[in-house]
This record gives C-alpha cells, structure tokens and sequence, in this order.
C-alpha cells in the first residue's frame, strides 16, 4: 500500500497546475469522467496495476481509452504518469484528494453531520450558516441519520469534532457516576 501522503502529493501537484493553467473546471470534469469508468469497470484498473502485462499494452489501452473518452493534455499527461509511476490503481484515492485539495484552494470546507433523525431544510441552512462563521470558509455538508445518538448533533469539519449527541452526554454521566 502506498502512503497517503504520497498520494496527497499527486492530488496536490495536479490542483496546483489545473489552477495555474486556469483549467481546474474542465480537469476536475475529466477525472470525474474517468472516475465513473473506473468505478464501472473496476478490473480496468487492475488490469493496468498487474505486472503480467506489458507496459506498452497497458500504454495502448489507456490511448484507445482516452480516444473514446478524450480529456485535456495535462488530465491526459497525468493519467499517463500515474499508469507509469504504477500509481493508477490508487486513482480513487487520488482523485478524492485532488477534489479535497480544489475545495481548499476555492475556501470550501466539507462537514459530515450527524444527527438522529434528518434535518430539515432550515436546519441545514441554519446550520450551514453557523460552520462558515466558525469556519470563515464555504460549508459543504453531508448529512448522516444514525439514530444510536438519541438526539443532538455530531458534526466532523476536518479532523475537529464537535459532539453535541445526549449519547455522548449520557455516557458522561454513566462515566461520572462510575467513578464516584
């Protein structure tokens, strides 16, 4: 398994040039479209990940794939140098990364919340209005119904959390009682 890290610096390196060459819009619609391909046929990517085919062959295939499916030059270099690099296998990955890594650089931020039961849509306009000025950035959010939280709210914007679930406020209790 590759480190993530290194994975990160793909996604990165792309951003950087797909927002330097003012191209991000277009890119990130070639990646998305080979992300499809990809999830569609899974095997495509192992078969150009499998050491028992040749370099040219796998070279070939990404060629006819790219005439059915034709992208910019730098989506095309990049898929080139990931099949390469025999790093394509990982592209999933990647191209989360990449998206993560444009969201950053147009000052958008991802909040997955929690809640008990859904929220409606004022909820969600109320609540998207209060991360981006905590945040002082964009709110995307992706809501979650796990119904094990009794109630409240558990939201993740990056790595911070804030647990606001009377699961967690009963289980603090549970634990203050236990220790006296």
């Amino acid at each position: 398994m590759i480190p993530s890290a290194v994975l990160g610096r793909y996604a990165k390196s792309l951003a950087d040039v797909a927002f330097e060459e003012q191209i991000e819009r277009e890119v990130t619609g070639n990646l998305d479209t080979y992300n499809q391909i990809f999830q569609a046929v899974p095997d495509i990517l192992e078969t150009f990940h499998s050491p028992a085919i040749p370099r040219e062959t796998k070279e070939r295939v990404l060629a006819e794939l790219m005439v059915r499916h034709p992208v910019h030059t730098i989506a095309s270099n990049f898929l080139r140098i990931l099949l390469q690099q025999n790093r394509i296998l990982y592209f999933p990955q990647i191209f989360q990364g990449y998206l993560k890594a444009v969201s950053e650089r147009k000052g958008i931020v991802s909040a997955i919340v929690s809640t008990a039961s859904p929220l409606s849509q004022q909820e969600m306009e109320n609540l998207t209005g209060k991360l981006a000025g905590i945040t002082g950035k964009s709110v995307n959010i992706e809501s979650k119904t796990d119904a094990s939280l009794l109630g409240g709210i558990v939201v993740q914007v990056g790595s911070t959390v804030f647990d606001g679930s009377i699961r967690t406020r009963l289980n603090s209790v549970k634990r203050r009682l236990s220790e006296n």
